[in-house]
């Protein structure tokens, strides 16, 4: 689009990348937006936008989703890639949507961020930030992570540490790139993955914050009956429903009949696997009552893409049919 460096608009949400310490503990603060990407400036220049106010990502709500959502819709088309600066606790979950409700993306949209703020000794956030730049200069059209020399399609990623520089993982689809420290560039691993969308012109999917997903996670003991009882009582829109293995739970009466009667008056609920690298599938017997009850099938969902899907789903009018092939064109499942 541009000539000489390649434009980037920058949205600045808060998290620990920027944090500085007060009397209270860490807290966001404005002036990570005076140094942080100035020794990424070769070939790139940088339009900062700073949310008012900067967030603590575990406060993220769906209004936020829906701003956001609406800037980048603006700003994409002005620009040659767009950088996303995000508290780790909530970023996979925010890339997520950008990965699923921006369709026609054509240009890079890297979201990154920090287990240690800027200005700590040791922190990890320059790698994370070298990490971003070659991501955006390397121009992949789709969106992705950029956290510790590696960039992950966001579909499928979750954060998997608070302890480690390492905090990001993709157990299904793995890395696309690897950054070099000592070479200065960016080697890509394998091709485009499911979070790349078809030409066609920018668009973006609603965001209605006024819906509701609940999560209910299947634990050897009553949680059948807990979950049973929240399902016939609960408001929710869509629920997530993490069980066993290949997507397996108990056979109990009461437990099955509660989710026939939340599908059967229309809330949206799929079944995804706890396992990290799981697949909730056809495969055993065990889980066929399910099935039969109206349970869509989340295939390779992770939770985060998992609560994306339905947010999207719920706000928009989805029915199970529409769910079952969106999670085939992303590769989720087998159809």
């Amino acid at each position: 689009m541009s000539q000489g460096k390649r434009r980037i608009f920058v949205l600045y949400t808060g998290g620990t990348i920027g944090m500085v310490q007060s009397g209270r503990g860490l807290r966001p603060d404005a002036a990570l937006a005076e140094k942080a990407l100035l020794p990424f400036s070769d070939g790139l220049s940088f339009d900062w936008h700073i949310c008012a106010p900067l967030i603590d990502s575990s406060a993220v709500t769906l209004e936020n989703w829906r701003d956001w959502l609406a800037l980048l819709a603006e700003k994409i088309p002005q620009y040659d890639g767009v950088l996303v600066l995000h508290g780790t606790d909530t970023l996979a979950y925010t890339a997520n949507l950008f990965a699923l409700a921006l369709h026609g993306l054509d240009k890079p949209l890297v979201l990154t961020g920090s287990q240690w703020p800027f200005g700590a000794p040791g922190s990890d956030a320059p790698r994370n930030l070298a990490t971003a730049a070659a991501a955006l200069r390397l121009g992949l059209p789709q969106c992705v992570i950029a956290f510790d020399g590696k960039l992950f399609p966001a579909v499928g990623s979750s954060k998997v540490s608070t302890e480690t520089v390492d905090g990001f993982a993709n157990p299904h689809f793995g890395a696309l790139a690897q950054w070099s420290e000592a070479e200065g560039r960016i080697s890509l691993r394998d091709g485009l993955r499911p979070s790349e969308k078809p030409s066609g012109g920018l668009r973006a999917e609603r965001i209605n914050p006024a819906v509701s997903v609940s999560c209910h996670t299947l634990i050897p003991g009553d949680s059948v009956r807990h979950i049973a009882a929240t399902l016939r009582q609960d408001g929710a829109d869509a629920a997530i429903l993490q069980s066993y293995g290949h997507g397996n739970a108990p056979s109990d009466d009461g437990f099955i009949d509660a989710v026939r009667s939340f599908t059967s008056r229309g809330g949206l609920l799929l079944n995804i696997s706890q396992v990290q690298q799981g697949c909730a599938a056809a495969v055993y017997a065990q889980g066929d009552a399910l099935r039969q009850a109206g349970v869509v099938g989340g295939g390779k969902c992770n939770l985060e893409t998992a609560s994306v899907l339905l947010t999207l789903a719920a706000g928009n009018a989805w029915t199970a049919g529409r769910l079952r092939a969106e999670l085939a064109a992303l590769g989720l499942t087998d159809a």
